[in-house]
């Protein structure tokens, strides 16, 4: 039976048996039976590498231990609200916030930034998503929007359609309309700095078929 560490863009933890691209965690969330009680724990969500040197983690959930999530991939990571971790990533940290500290002047170091993005990605008192609203045309790449109830990847002039095992589905991206974030807007903002293919990937292998994209072409 697979766990419930696999993380949607809405941040939500589900259970399924596709495997994600990206590793990473916010706290402990399990107790010791490995059964998930709560969405996070503490303001440190990152999002990390599947293998570094060569350190095993297994078996997963282990009692009193940070809980183990998966992640589609980095965009997916992003909208959920999960930062570049600063220690298997580094490089991907080191320039994370340097285009962080442009955006933002004046605040420095991991814990400004964490502060920042929980402010951005929880509905206050809640634990619930916070969404916010923006106009399509002007995403970058790599955001998502909610769409009929369901997360889309804003990628060129589609949006795909996202699913735990990969993006299934896409549909042209309309213009001029005011859609539903999900992404939290300061990590929307760094993708539209030019956010390339860090040490995990951006997209899923899924988001470039042919199929997939129906033959649209990036921008």
């Amino acid at each position: 039976m697979p766990l419930q560490n696999r993380v949607t863009p809405l941040g939500e933890l589900v259970a399924d048996p596709a495997r994600g691209l990206v590793y990473g965690n916010r706290g402990c969330l399990h107790d010791e039976t490995g059964r998930i009680r709560r969405r996070y724990n503490g303001m440190r969500w990152i999002a990390c590498r599947l293998e570094f040197r060569s350190w095993q983690r297994s078996p997963l959930l282990q009692p009193g231990r940070f809980t183990e999530l998966f992640f589609l991939d980095e965009a997916t990571a992003f909208a959920a609200g999960h930062r570049p971790c600063a220690l298997c990533r580094h490089g991907d940290y080191v320039r994370f916030v340097e285009i962080w500290g442009e955006l933002h002047p004046g605040q420095v170091g991991a814990d400004a930034i964490d502060a920042q993005l929980h402010a951005e990605r929880l509905v206050p008192g809640t634990r619930a998503q916070l969404h916010h609203e923006a106009e399509l045309d002007q995403l970058p790449n790599g955001s998502f929007v909610l769409q009929a109830g369901t997360p889309h990847l804003v990628l060129g002039s589609h949006l795909l359609t996202w699913t735990a095992a990969g993006y299934a589905a896409s549909r042209p991206r309309p213009k001029r309309q005011q859609v539903t974030l999900i992404t939290p807007p300061s990590l929307v903002a760094v993708l539209r700095a030019g956010w390339k293919e860090p040490l995990v990937p951006l997209f899923h292998p899924s988001a470039s078929s042919a199929e997939t994209l129906g033959g649209a072409h990036r921008r």
